[in-house]
C-alpha cells in the first residue's frame, strides 16, 4: 500500500473562503508529504513503500436547470448533474479559485464539496521553484524514482475538455474546469522552460509578438516606468527572463526580489511582465516566427485564464493601395498554419470579438490622432491569413490548381503572417478573448521586399508607436472592467463554469 499524508475527509461549504481554505490544507498537506519523502529519497532512503499524495477537488451538484442569469458568460453549470474538478496551487490560483467558488455559490445556491481526489499528484510537480532534484541523482536512483513516486500521466491531462471532445463515463462527474490539475500543473513547467520566468509573475493581459524590437522597447518603457511613481499607474514591478525583478521606485523590496538572475542565454520564447498587485498587468512575449511556437505558448498560458491575448507583429501587406507601417486590425482570419487542424477544424469560424476589436480600434486613433477617414488611410480591417510556409511566394504557379495568391485572394485577406490565425483560434479554443493588430512590413506581391536599410528605417519609426498602440489598448479594456470582456461567443453548448 502507497504511503499517503493524513487524509482530510470531503465537506461542504457555502462560503467560497472555507471552500478555498481547505482546498489550501489538502494542497498543502499532499505538497509536503511528497517533499518530506522525496528528500529523505535524495539523501539516501530507498524507502520501503510507494509514496503517494493526491490533489483536492471541488465538487457542485444541481438537481434543478441553471438558475443563473442568461446574459453570463461562466460560473455556472450547464443543467442537473454532477460536476467536479482537481485543483492545484492555491497560493497562485487563489484569486481566481475564489471567485469561481463564489459564483457558484450566487448562481446555484448549493453547497461545494471539497475533498481530496484519487488524482495522484507527480512528485516532479511537488518541487518548488527552485528545486533541481533530479541533477543530482545517478541513473539507478533516478530509474528507482519511478517505483516509488508516481510520474506525469498524459492519460490525465489531454485537452479533451477544452476540445469538446471528452465524454464522461457513466456515473462519473462531468468536469467544472476546461483544465484538470495535473495538465495545469504541466503549462506551469513548460511556461518556466520556455518563457524564463516563473508563472507566477504572469500578468492577466498578454501581448505576443514576433519580433525582438517590440520586446526592446517593452523593455526600455518597463524600466522607464520603474523609474517613477508618477509614471507607475499602478505598476509595482517589471519582470525579465531569469526572475530579474526591478521594482518601482520608491517601492521596498521583498524577500525573494534578489533572488534572480539573468539568464546565460535567453529562453526559446523570452517573456517580460509589467505587474500591477492585482495581477491586472501586461506580460509581453516574443514568440519568434512561425505558428508551432504561437501555439506552443498559448497551449500553456492558457491555464493560468488571462483575460485577453492580443498580436503585436509584422505582416505582408496583400493590398496595391496599402503602405509600409499601415495597420492591420483583423476581423477574420484564413488558417493555412495546420497545427489547430486536429484540435480546431478548419470548419470552426474565428469571430472578431467586438469588445477587443473597438479598443484596438480607439487606441489606434488615440495614439496617431487620427479619426474618420483619415484613421482609414493607414488602418484596415479585415482577414488576416496565416501559413506555415514562410516561402509561399515560391511555390511554382503554372498550371496548379490552386495557389496561395489565389486562396488570399478569393477569401479577401488583406494581410499575411505566420502567428495571428494561430493565436487567435487557441483563444478561441480555450475561451480567451483575443485579437490582432498587425503593422505592414512588407509587399511581397508588389514588388516590395524587406530590405535591410528599409527595415531598419522602418523598425525604427514605427514599433514605438505599434507598441503604444497595443499597450493602450489593453488599457482600455482593462478600464472597462473584464466582465464586459469575456464573451458568450466563446462558450460551447454545455461549458464548464470555470472562466
Amino acid at each position: 500500500m502507497p504511503v499517503v499524508p493524513t487524509y482530510i475527509a470531503p465537506a461542504r461549504f457555502d462560503d467560497a473562503a472555507g471552500a478555498l481554505d481547505q482546498v489550501r490544507a489538502i494542497y498543502d498537506g499532499s505538497i509536503n508529504h511528497l517533499r518530506g519523502a522525496l528528500q529523505s529519497f535524495v539523501g539516501g532512503d530507498d524507502l520501503a513503500a510507494r509514496v503517494r499524495a493526491c490533489y483536492p477537488f471541488v465538487r457542485v451538484h444541481t438537481d434543478t436547470v441553471a438558475r443563473a442569469d442568461s446574459r453570463l458568460s461562466y460560473g455556472f453549470v450547464s443543467g442537473p448533474g454532477t460536476y467536479e474538478t482537481t485543483l492545484t496551487r492555491p497560493d497562485l490560483f487563489g484569486s481566481y479559485y475564489l471567485e469561481q467558488f463564489r459564483l457558484l455559490l450566487k448562481n446555484h445556491h448549493v453547497s461545494l464539496e471539497v475533498g481530496t481526489s484519487a488524482q495522484p499528484i507527480p512528485v516532479h510537480f511537488s518541487f518548488a521553484e527552485n528545486d533541481h532534484i533530479e541533477g543530482s541523482l545517478t541513473p539507478e536512483r533516478r530509474q528507482l524514482m519511478r517505483d516509488r513516486f508516481d510520474l506525469p500521466d498524459l492519460n490525465a491531462m489531454d485537452d479533451g475538455i477544452a476540445n469538446g471532445t471528452f465524454e464522461a463515463a457513466p456515473g462519473e462527474p462531468r468536469p467544472l474546469s476546461l483544465f484538470t490539475a495535473p495538465r495545469v500543473d504541466y503549462s506551469l513547467q513548460r511556461l518556466r522552460h520556455y518563457s524564463g520566468t516563473a508563472p507566477e509573475h504572469f500578468q492577466n493581459f498578454v501581448l505576443f509578438t514576433n519580433y525582438q524590437f517590440y520586446i526592446d522597447e517593452f523593455v526600455r518603457l518597463g524600466h522607464e516606468t520603474m523609474s517613477s511613481a508618477a509614471r507607475a499607474q499602478d505598476y509595482t514591478a517589471f519582470v525579465e527572463p531569469g526572475n530579474v525583478l526591478t521594482r518601482r521606485a520608491g517601492l521596498a523590496g521583498l524577500p525573494g526580489d534578489a533572488l534572480g538572475a539573468p539568464p546565460p542565454r535567453l529562453p526559446q520564447m523570452p517573456a517580460y511582465h509589467l505587474v500591477r498587485a492585482d495581477g491586472s498587468g501586461i506580460t509581453m512575449v516574443n514568440i519568434g516566427v512561425g505558428p508551432a511556437n504561437a501555439k506552443t505558448i498559448t497551449d500553456h498560458i492558457a491555464v493560468l485564464r488571462p483575460h485577453a491575448w492580443v498580436m503585436l507583429g509584422h505582416c505582408a501587406g496583400l493590398r496595391n493601395t496599402q503602405q509600409l507601417g499601415d495597420y492591420v486590425l483583423a476581423h477574420g482570419y484564413v488558417r493555412e498554419d495546420h497545427v489547430l487542424d486536429e484540435e480546431l477544424p478548419l470548419w470552426v469560424p474565428i469571430p472578431a470579438l467586438a469588445e477587443v476589436q473597438v479598443a484596438l480600434e480607439a487606441a489606434v486613433a488615440e495614439i496617431t490622432q487620427l479619426k474618420g477617414y483619415e484613421l482609414k488611410r493607414i488602418m484596415r480591417t479585415g482577414t488576416v491569413a496565416s501559413t506555415d510556409n514562410r516561402n509561399w511566394e515560391l511555390l511554382p504557379s503554372q498550371h496548379a490548381a490552386s495557389t496561395p495568391e489565389r486562396r488570399f485572394s478569393q477569401s479577401r485577406a488583406i494581410a499575411l503572417d505566420m502567428e495571428s490565425a494561430t493565436i487567435a483560434a487557441n483563444g478561441f479554443r480555450f475561451r480567451v478573448p483575443y485579437g490582432t493588430l498587425l503593422c505592414v512590413s512588407d509587399k511581397p506581391l508588389h514588388g516590395e521586399i524587406k530590405l535591410p536599410g528599409m527595415a531598419n528605417h522602418f523598425y525604427r519609426e514605427r514599433v514605438d508607436q505599434h507598441l503604444r498602440i497595443g499597450i493602450r489598448a489593453i488599457e482600455l479594456l482593462r478600464e472597462a472592467g473584464v466582465d464586459q470582456l469575456h464573451s458568450r461567443k466563446l462558450r460551447s453548448f454545455a461549458e464548464v463554469a470555470f472562466q
